[in-house]
């Protein structure tokens, strides 16, 4: 059972992709342990940030911050990324030929095992923990099984840990390989340090005419894997030795089912300096427990011996430190790919005289500009579009000449990115005049130029000249003739396509408007003291494509006027997510609501999660195995069946000398009230719990669509909660001992049976659900303490089921 304990030093915990991991598991104390805690105490508790303690030996002083001689300096550092996980090594059952699966070593016991590597050639041996090849001039090293295994059906799996070098040397290989009975036919991975390649190779007589070769990356390559599936063979790889990826794939050898196989990993060189190949874990099985990031590198000494004894959080803490949430429609703008050029929201205080970008490429700032005289530009004093909740500048002119607007220089840096790529405006206005600009875009010399207004018409058009004529080309836009009716509207105009959007509506796709180059000085609400615009104004971004994205960015329509309200809940989650900035979201279950619309800005990505996660009675919480979140539907915890279950476990195995059957109020609710924004209050009752317990009430405030959505939320909570049943709350397991894989592979939301309770206990077997969970991972043990509900809570009925369709005791409804 090897801990493994990896280290990204340098990296970035929410970028898992660019991270270069350091294997650290040799300097944990696994006398003392890692502690892991995940989920939430009960199904009535939201979900809290996952942890893990664990202490380093610092002898050599390598996790001391800023320590110079460490060879991670300078990156031991708060917030490095840690990932911890468990390996299991199979060991060999039944009668030969043996599935390669079995096969497995870790090497950790530091002598070669003879059974396993009969041949044991070239010098090689175990050291440190791996397997050590040699590599020799003109000497072959390597640990070769004896002809006992099948690939048919099953796997081989191994981690390179350390690459020879070049050396001067013409030739340094190490490799593996499934060798058949005829010398020089094998299947296999090889690392050629000349060309610091790896390949994965199907030779006959020793040479594969067609290698599937790619440049090693120790991110991506870390482990190899060559697996047989029902006729067809693939070689994969991992670089955390859980999540793989196909490199190739072919139809499976007719010797490899014909004779058992051997197994053997080499090495050798042709020339230059000695040195050595270490591989590891073969046959390991990669359970993994915990990612996120060190908070702290506390150095402690008892007398001369030093160690490090660490605290971990997952990602909740990168969301729990990230600033409230601008309105919909803004953070769509951000969260837009291609990221905006520039952004100005228009959001500054009444008291702000210009205006800044929020893209964070350093444009310039846009200063209110005075055209004539008279007029007046008011800042965060027009209420904005439905959605946003947030308030703009209002533009009052006294004519078309006289008044002010925003203009500036957003600098070179923009100019380029315009320049490289085709521009795409964006922005949202509200008017009653015509004939009036809503931005302008020119290059510093006036030369080229592109103005988005509205025309006499009231409809949309593009006033544009490429070479610096004052009189401008007027391009005017098919689609309404209504734009100047004092709502709010939203436009997008790319210049790759030639294309308009406007309200989330293709207007006009064949523009002929010339391309502008060198655009740097932006207006708006106006341009060059002229066209002075009559109303508000919000929400100017700018964007640089290569590609079509207007389409995409029309969409911000909907964030702005209904705030997406209507989406199902799982749309919405990954919505915010984006928001966060976190690429990897799992959904799980089918059963995803609509959801509301948020309201305006104020809040967190993260409290908004919650939000629909209370709404849904859902489950939201951090991955185990990467930088990325969890949602489940309540619909995959309805009616478990027992061939779901995780595993099965006595009570007589359970890790406690005292247990308890909990039966008390805790958890009881009998008295609801449900709202909805914009919608009615409403109450739920089960009269028969109030009588003999007495009122538990509970408000439900909830982000559903309609009435009957709230009424059925709160039926469901009433219907679960009114008399809860007696359950096992605390469930603690040593997992070393049982069916450790499948413990491990148990988490938030799984179920498992306690089986052969005592004869006290209400029912032989009583199955719980996983809400969250206290792991102690030593050596030779791993103690779970699982916080547990009971199954039975979300049971919902079946029409004519033996189990779920009992009169008065199964048949709650779903909602």
């Amino acid at each position: 059972m090897p801990l493994l304990v990896d280290m990204g030093w340098g990296g970035v915990v929410q970028l898992p992709a660019t991270i270069t991991w350091t294997d650290v598991s040799d300097y944990v104390n696994v006398a003392q342990g890692v502690t892991i805690t995940r989920g939430a105490a009960d199904e009535m508790s939201e979900t809290q940030p996952g942890t893990a303690t664990l202490t380093f030996d610092n002898s050599d002083g390598r996790f001391t911050p800023n320590n110079s001689a460490s060879p991670y300096y300078p990156y031991v550092r708060r917030n490095a990324p840690i990932r911890i996980a468990v390996a299991l090594t199979p060991t060999r059952s039944g009668s030969a030929p043996y599935l390669l699966e079995q096969l497995g070593d870790d090497f950790d016991d530091n002598r070669v095992n003879t059974t396993l590597w009969p041949n044991n050639y070239g010098g090689s041996s175990e050291a440190n923990g791996r397997m050590r090849l040699p590599v020799g001039v003109g000497v072959t090293s390597g640990f070769q099984t004896a002809r006992e295994w099948t690939l048919t059906g099953s796997k081989l799996t191994a981690r390179l840990v350390t690459l020879p070098g070049v050396n001067g040397s013409s030739s340094a290989v190490t490799s593996m390989w499934v060798n058949s009975t005829t010398s020089g036919t094998r299947l296999g991975w090889r690392y050629n340090a000349v060309t610091g390649q790896i390949s994965a190779e199907s030779q006959v007589g020793f040479s594969d005419a067609t290698p599937f070769t790619y440049t090693y990356s120790p991110i991506n390559h870390a482990w190899l894997r060559i697996r047989e599936n029902a006729g067809a063979t693939v070689w994969e790889a991992s670089g955390d030795g859980y999540t793989w990826t196909n490199l190739r794939g072919m139809a499976t050898p007719a010797w490899v089912g014909a004779a058992s196989v051997a197994v053997e990993f080499a090495a050798t060189r042709t020339g230059g300096t000695a040195d050595y190949a270490e591989w590891d874990m073969v046959g390991a099985t990669v359970k993994p427990r915990f990612y996120g990031v060190v908070n702290e590198w506390p150095v402690e000494w008892e007398g001369l011996t030093s160690t490090v004894q660490v605290s971990c959080t997952d990602l909740f803490k990168q969301l729990n430190k990230q600033p409230v949430l601008r309105s919909m429609a803004a953070q769509e703008v951000l969260a837009s790919n291609p990221g905006p050029v520039v952004f100005y929201p228009l959001t500054e205080d009444s008291a702000a005289t210009s205006v800044g970008d929020i893209a964070g490429t350093g444009a310039g700032s846009l200063a209110i500009t005075q055209a004539g005289t008279g007029g007046s530009l008011t800042m965060a004093s027009a209420t904005g579009p439905a959605e946003t909740g947030e308030s703009y500048p209002a533009f009052a002119p006294s004519s078309a000449t006289n008044g002010k607007y925003l203009a500036g220089d957003m600098g070179a840096a923009v100019e380029e990115v315009l320049t490289e790529n085709w521009p795409v405006f964006e922005a949202w206005f509200q008017t009653t005049t015509t004939g009036r600009a809503i931005m302008g875009l020119a290059s510093a010399d006036w030369h080229d130029v592109h103005v988005l207004s509205i025309g006499a018409s009231g409809g949309l058009q593009i006033e544009w000249t490429t070479d610096g004529v004052s009189t401008l080309t007027v391009e005017p836009l098919s689609g309404p003739t209504t734009f100047a009716n004092g709502s709010w509207h939203h436009v997008v105009y790319d210049q790759y396509t030639g294309s308009v959007w406007a309200d989330g509506v293709l207007i006009d796709s064949a523009i002929a408007v010339v391309y502008g180059y060198h655009q740097r000085i932006l207006h708006i609400g106006g341009y060059r003291g002229t066209r002075l615009w009559n109303g508000a104004i919000a929400g100017v971004a700018m964007y640089g494509a290569f590609s079509s994205v207007g389409a995409d960015i029309a969409t911000h329509y909907t964030a702005g006027t209904t705030g997406y309200s209507g989406e199902t809940a799982d749309d919405r989650i990954e919505r915010l997510s984006r928001y966060a900035q976190i690429a990897s979201v799992t959904v799980q279950g089918t059963v995803h609501d609509p959801i509301a619309s948020q309201g305006p800005a104020g809040s967190t990505a993260l409290a908004r999660m919650r939000e629909v996660e209370g709404t849904e009675s859902a489950r939201l919480f951090a991955s185990r195995s990467t930088y990325g979140l969890v949602y489940q539907s309540r619909g995959l915890r309805y009616n478990p069946a027992p061939s779901g279950e995780a595993f099965t476990v006595a009570y007589a195995d359970l890790e406690t000398r005292q247990s308890q059957l909990a039966d008390d109020d805790q958890k009881l609710v009998n008295d609801v009230t449900g709202s909805r924004p914009g919608g009615a209050t409403q109450r739920v009752t089960a009269p028969a719990s109030v009588l003999a317990f007495g009122s538990y009430p509970q408000d439900l405030s909830i982000l559903k669509t309609s009435d009957n959505s709230v009424l059925d939320a709160a039926y469901w909570l009433v219907s679960r909660y009114a008399d809860p049943a007696p359950e096992l709350r605390e469930v603690p397991v040593e997992a070393y001992t049982l069916n450790y894989s499948a413990v491990l592979d148990a988490d938030i939301s799984s179920y498992f049976s306690v089986t052969a309770m005592p004869a006290q206990a209400p029912a032989s077997s009583m199955r719980v659900t996983i809400e969250g969970y206290t792991e102690t991972i030593r050596e030779k043990s791993h103690v779970i303490q699982f916080h547990t509900s009971a199954t039975t809570t979300d049971s919902v009925w079946v029409l004519d089921d033996p189990v779920y369709s009992v009169l008065s005791s199964t048949t709650r409804l779903a909602y």
